[in-house]
């Protein structure tokens, strides 16, 4: 089959929406799953070293996320651009796109190896005077971000992967890289069959391993299968038209999850002063969390490049049709991670090696924060579907109003109150805002977008 007829039939834009949704989604579910899974394994095994171990790896997750937040926002843009270039038929611009979003990844690596070379250490410094907490800190985060470079390059090269549909590969490149962190997290944390006891700079050699390995394989897909778009750096110059264009949707995203970076950070240096306890306890959240975010996250990765591709495509039932389902599917996911925060916050903070004190503070902890989990749903969509049609400035502003104009302020003041089990009311508060704002941007796009697509080719 030719590289023309292969572009034509392209399933985006010709299988029964809910078949396409889902098609495209479950892959990349499941294989959110596997990166939640990996993520929490992380923390259990670095638990059983000591509490303080655990503290360490959740004072880290600013910078983690910033580090996520610079790979996803740009592949973000990358998809975009891509998916919407291939609807529109411009296979030039998509391929300029991918080979100036690998670029970009390289550029986001040498910011990131600097970080691991320099900042860790004042980065743990301005939070906690621990000298344990400290040290582990600063072993675990230079691992981390010296060697970023497969962690970027396989967000980038799976964004790729995404663009054209191929989901199911990068369902395999990430589980791969997860299984491959899961089975060497005991290994080199703890020293078995031979390998050196490394602790927690275990933990870190074996996630960069993943991701690694996951990068590999995500070049390798994308070089042997993925032939709607062509990777040439012969002549490569970046393409500043492009890269433009990309960050016009992806530097939004960049700043929303940036936002996420500066919250966590804030949200640490609130609870570590009523204990570090409180401080473990919001880091093993955000790990739980992401057990009932992940998929949600996955369903729009698989949802983004639909509808830009039908808007590109000028095919506005299928846009319409694509977020409906989204919206239906996240809201039961969602519905789901409540049932179990309310019924279940004891046996997931247990599998931390949570001590009598961490339960104190954990089992409300959960069951106040989940208590927003249904208007997140919505939220989480509206904000990728923004995206999806090039209007990510929505996204970020209901993303600033939700974690710093919202969350911070209103966790600080009910720390006020000196009762630490207060300061967990700010994240359902925050929902609630951040929720009705997305309602009336949506609103909004719709009256001004959404409405209008197809109208040119009509």
């Amino acid at each position: 089959m030719t590289q023309e007829k292969t572009r034509k039939e392209n399933k985006m834009g010709t299988m029964p929406v809910n078949r396409l949704l889902v098609s495209m989604s479950l892959p990349m579910m499941i294989s959110m799953l596997v990166q939640a899974l990996y993520n929490i394994v992380d923390s259990v095994f670095v638990s059983y070293i000591n509490e303080n171990a655990l503290t360490a790896v959740s004072l880290a997750f600013p910078i983690q996320s910033l580090l996520i937040a610079f790979g996803v926002g740009t592949g973000v843009g990358v998809n975009a651009l891509l998916s919407r270039s291939l609807g529109e038929k411009d296979y030039e611009t998509a391929n300029r796109a991918a080979v100036n979003g690998l670029f970009l990844a390289a550029v986001t690596y040498a910011v990131f190896l600097v970080v691991g070379l320099f900042i860790a250490r004042p980065f743990y410094l301005s939070q906690t005077r621990d000298e344990q907490i400290v040290e582990y800190g600063v072993q675990y985060l230079s691992i981390v971000c010296i060697f970023s470079i497969g962690m970027l390059l396989q967000m980038m090269l799976e964004k790729l992967l995404q663009s054209t549909g191929k989901t199911m590969f990068t369902m395999i490149t990430q589980s791969v890289g997860a299984l491959i962190n899961i089975v060497f997290d005991p290994i080199l944390i703890f020293g078995l069959f031979g390998f050196p006891k490394m602790g927690v700079a275990g933990a870190a050699a074996a996630t960069i391993f993943g991701q690694c390995v996951g990068g590999g394989l995500a070049l390798f897909f994308n070089l042997k299968y993925n032939h709607e778009i062509s990777l040439r750096f012969k002549g490569f110059k970046p393409d500043l038209r492009v890269i433009g264009r990309i960050y016009a949707v992806g530097l939004p995203s960049i700043v929303m999850q940036a936002i996420g970076s500066v919250m966590t950070y804030g949200m640490n240096r609130i609870l570590i002063g009523f204990t570090s306890t409180a401080t473990a306890v919001f880091g093993i959240y955000f790990k739980v969390q992401s057990f009932v975010f992940m998929p949600v996250f996955g369903l729009n990765n698989g949802m983004v490049p639909i509808i830009a591709y039908n808007y590109g495509a000028g095919r506005r039932d299928r846009v319409i049709r694509t977020v409906e389902l989204s919206v239906v599917y996240a809201l039961a996911i969602m519905a789901a991670g409540l049932a179990v925060f309310q019924l279940a916050p004891q046996f997931l903070l247990g599998l931390f090696n949570a001590s009598e004190h961490m339960l104190a503070i954990g089992i409300p902890a959960l069951r106040i924060i989940s208590l927003g989990f249904l208007f997140a749903a919505f939220g989480v969509v509206s904000s990728s579907f923004f995206q999806a049609l090039g209007n990510g400035v929505y996204s970020m502003f209901v993303s600033l109003t939700r974690q710093l104009i919202v969350l911070l302020p209103a966790a600080w003041i009910l720390s006020l109150t000196g009762r630490v089990e207060m300061v967990w009311w700010a994240f359902p508060i925050a929902e609630v805002v951040s929720f009705t704002l997305s309602v009336i941007f949506t609103l909004s796009i719709n009256r001004k977008v959404v409405r209008h697509i197809g109208e040119e080719s009509a």
